[in-house]
């Protein structure tokens, strides 16, 4: 039997919990790079992949959702530590919650930033233009490096600048432009709606107040308002990378998720079991 191959992944820091960080659909592992620097010091270890078809990470034959989540459970039950937490931001966030619904059991804590749980019927409206205005640009000859920037200054806050959105957009810039097309249509084809009941681990939603057009935060309020144990935070001044917008104030949210309803859970459960001894 062959061994599976993991999606190509880094791991940065120590610790018992592990936040795994899933990036979006236009991305790869490099752009979280504020994101481990914050949780590494903040004592959490951190793993951050490539999905299927991005960076060295082989193009699957079959790119979706599903097949995602499926590989980010084999990296999690080959990389998990004692508690982790997944993170996953706009796809990555459809990824996470999929991959919650196949291994419950490996994960004690998800993030979702600027995702939804379904992308709706793919013939609407809204679908159609979504697909057009990102697809268009290369049919019509442009290049990735010619077009993220402008796709990505659309995507965020007006306004947003700096050394963390350059980032963002060389990141995109280097993506191969059939993960490109291919994570469009996955993301189109997503339907994620019966996972949310099934969700029973603390949840952070995080919405951008200026993302109108990937992630709204009437959406995501109402994602949040159908798991369980979920608290929703819209970051009213940023856009769709609200983690690059705003790096500090987003790390601060997440660290702060995580110390309280995390780490201090899995303190509360080690000290019971030394009372019990």
């Amino acid at each position: 039997m062959s061994k599976i191959r993991l999606p190509d992944h880094s791991v940065s820091g120590s610790g018992d919990i592990t936040v795994f960080l899933l990036h979006g659909a236009f991305g790869a592992k490099e752009y979280w790079f504020r994101q481990i620097e914050a949780l590494t010091h903040a004592g959490y270890r951190v793993v951050a992949w490539d999905a299927p078809g991005y960076g060295v990470s082989p193009m699957p034959a079959d790119f979706s959702v599903e097949a995602a989540a499926r590989a980010a459970e084999h990296l999690i039950r080959a990389e998990g530590t004692a508690r982790n937490v997944v993170l996953g931001h706009s796809m990555g966030g459809m990824i996470a919650q999929r991959c919650y619904s196949y291994c419950p059991d490996l994960i004690d804590g998800l993030v979702l930033s600027a995702t939804s749980a379904a992308f709706g019927k793919s013939d609407g409206d809204w679908q159609q233009e979504f697909v057009r205005a990102r697809v268009a640009p290369l049919d019509n000859g442009m290049t990735l490096p010619e077009f993220a920037p402008k796709m990505i200054a659309a995507m965020l806050a007006p306004g947003s600048a700096g050394q963390d959105i350059d980032r963002v957009i060389s990141v995109v810039s280097l993506m191969r432009e059939d993960t490109f097309r291919a994570a469009v249509q996955a993301i189109t084809q997503f339907e994620g709606r019966d996972v949310l009941p099934m969700i029973e681990v603390p949840t952070l939603c995080i919405s951008g107040g200026h993302d109108l057009a990937a992630a709204p935060p009437k959406v995501m309020e109402k994602m949040a308002s159908k798991i369980a144990d979920a608290e929703y935070h819209c970051m009213e001044h940023v856009g769709h990378f609200g983690w690059a917008e705003d790096a500090d104030g987003f790390n601060r949210i997440l660290i702060d998720f995580l110390d309280r309803r995390v780490k201090a859970a899995a303190r509360d459960v080690d000290d019971l079991a030394t009372a019990m001894h």
